[in-house]
């Protein structure tokens, strides 16, 4: 099977994110932010996968723009949590 570059990122990114939730959850105590940026960003790569496997052109488009979406909502929540010194 090809080596598909974009399942591999967006699940070393999702690591990334299940990471950085246990820090601010466990240093810092801020739940409700980090919640909203586990979500969104472990989601990215669950909607790359199911695009992946998706059953026709139409069904994969629409699982890509998910993911699209997806990694705008945890781009915000990490510019918020920046912005709020977390």
């Amino acid at each position: 099977m090809k080596e598909n570059v974009v399942q591999q990122k967006s699940f070393a990114f999702a690591i990334r994110v299940v990471n950085a939730y246990k820090y601010l959850t466990e240093q810092k105590k801020e739940f409700v932010l980090s919640k909203q940026l586990l979500r969104s960003g472990t989601s990215i790569g669950a909607n790359v996968e199911e695009a992946t496997g998706g059953q026709s052109k139409k069904d994969f488009i629409a699982k890509i723009s998910i993911s699209y979406k997806e990694a705008r909502e945890t781009k915000y929540w990490l510019n918020l949590l920046t912005a709020t010194d977390y």
